[in-house]
């Protein structure tokens, strides 16, 4: 179920690039042929902030943001993992200040009935709902590595850290994990 909202997240991220290839796409066809599309640019940044943040979730589930732990990596096991959770959890209580104020945007919006400026005007509600989903999602990520953090268990974006991404790891990432630790084992 995690997996399939991380992958579902992503899968929305590229969608929405995809999105804004067509419409830059129709819009150089169009000047070729002498008309226009309306709002494409309005349309375009709407598509690239939809993607940004529905990217976020899977992003963080695959360990591609960047982590700066010069400072953690220098010390003991044992002082790491308390210090992770606490970076977790501010990153947690963060997100959920976040999350609730891009709900909120949503929500304000679509009760002050504000429409786009641009060429077609649009509720201004529907281009900002993917903000405040992929917040959301981006939390629940969190949320779900803090958990894992404090089971003992090393967080799913750890576990690739210094490692090789593969496709076979992206495809079926528990077994291409369990192959790596039992290689890594024979290797010493």
């Amino acid at each position: 179920m995690k997996r399939a909202l991380y992958l579902l997240s992503g899968g929305l991220s590229g969608f929405f690039i995809v999105l804004i290839m067509l419409i830059i796409l129709a819009q150089i066809i169009g000047r070729m042929m002498g008309f226009i599309v309306p709002s494409a640019e309005d349309f375009s940044g709407y598509a690239l902030a939809a993607s940004t943040f529905f990217g976020l979730a899977y992003t963080f589930r695959e360990g591609g943001h960047i982590r700066v732990n010069l400072a953690i990596q220098r010390l003991p096991e044992t002082l790491q993992r308390p210090l992770e959770t606490l970076v977790l959890t501010l990153a947690f209580l963060l997100l959920c200040f976040c999350s609730y104020y891009c709900t909120y945007m949503v929500w304000e919006s679509y009760d002050f009935e504000e429409v786009t400026h641009g060429y077609i005007p649009i509720p201004l509600w529907i281009p900002q709902v993917p903000l405040a989903v992929g917040m959301i999602a981006f939390n629940l990520a969190v949320l779900d590595s803090l958990i894992d953090n404090i089971r003992g268990i090393t967080p799913y974006y750890k576990q690739l850290e210094g490692e090789d991404v593969s496709l076979e790891l992206i495809e079926n990432p528990d077994e291409a994990i369990a192959t790596q630790a039992s290689s890594k084992e024979r290797a010493k």
